[in-house]
């Protein structure tokens, strides 16, 4: 856990967000600034500041998050009809908080390319 972190803030509680998914090493909530009807971010509980920082050891938890992502998807109703996983990596990449975190966007059309 890193202090300064939003995400690992978000995993200890300290601003009450409503989890849609929890288990012992992962976490998934609304994002804040919804870019699709269904926007859902998942992360760990373990501080990994980026996709290109995940180690051999990371492996599971990696395969885990896109099973976790596959699993909303059913429970938001949009597994049938489409969706989108994003891992932003740097700024280059978009990514905004120095997290992994899986993006699940969906709920309407998305568009190709992304931007």
């Amino acid at each position: 856990m890193s202090d300064e972190c939003i995400f690992c803030k978000i995993a200890n509680g300290e601003f009450g967000t409503k989890f849609i998914y929890e288990d012992a090493e992962l976490l998934a909530f609304r994002d804040i600034n919804p870019q699709a009807p269904v926007h859902v971010l998942i992360i760990p509980g373990k501080h990994i500041t980026r996709i290109n920082r995940l180690e051999d050891s990371d492996q599971a938890l990696a395969g885990k998050m896109i099973l976790t992502a596959n699993k909303i998807a059913r429970d938001e109703r949009i597994s049938e009809s489409g969706y989108r996983l994003i891992f932003n990596c740097g700024p280059d990449g978009g990514q905004e908080v120095e997290h992994i975190h899986l993006h699940l966007l969906g709920g309407r059309q998305m568009n190709w390319p992304p931007g």
